[in-house]
């Protein structure tokens, strides 16, 4: 793979993660095809199947409805693993350490979310995006935290 490409690949990731923690469905929905398909697992859509949300506008606003009831969200992409299929298609797996803020009583919590992305990358006028992305969760906890700044 070109280092460009892989270069490309890992800021969209970055980028995504930026977008669903600032709430920007406009920039969230730019990452994607027109087409794209987000895939949500059994565990955080509160069913037994996976759900499958399509068109970037619809997913993008899809993800942020999710979160917007918490407090913040902190995103931290961490290795990835990219593979070209062709010039203008890609895939690869991306871990991700989700946190997510909520209030709980006098103080906050984090439902901490270890996850993998499973994507398909397209080049769409030489911008990569993502054609496909599908959340895994491979495990979770639950802890209080303090709330510095802000």
């Amino acid at each position: 793979m070109d280092p460009s490409d892989r270069i490309a690949l890992t800021d969209l990731a970055a980028r995504y993660a930026q977008a669903v923690d600032r709430r920007n469905t406009t920039t969230l929905a730019t990452l994607f095809t027109e087409n794209a398909k987000f895939v949500l697992p059994p565990a955080l859509n509160g069913t037994d199947a996976p759900t499958e949300i399509a068109g970037n506008t619809t997913l993008s606003t899809s993800i942020v409805d999710a979160v917007a009831h918490l407090h913040s969200t902190r995103h931290i992409v961490q290795q990835q693993v990219l593979d070209l299929d062709s010039d203008t298609t890609a895939h690869g797996e991306a871990y991700c350490s989700a946190h997510h803020i909520y209030p709980r009583g006098d103080g906050f919590r984090d439902n901490l979310i270890e996850l993998r992305y499973q994507d398909s990358f397209e080049k769409v006028d030489g911008t990569w995006l993502f054609s496909r992305r599908e959340l895994i969760v491979d495990f979770a906890e639950d802890v209080p935290v303090v709330l510095l700044g802000r």
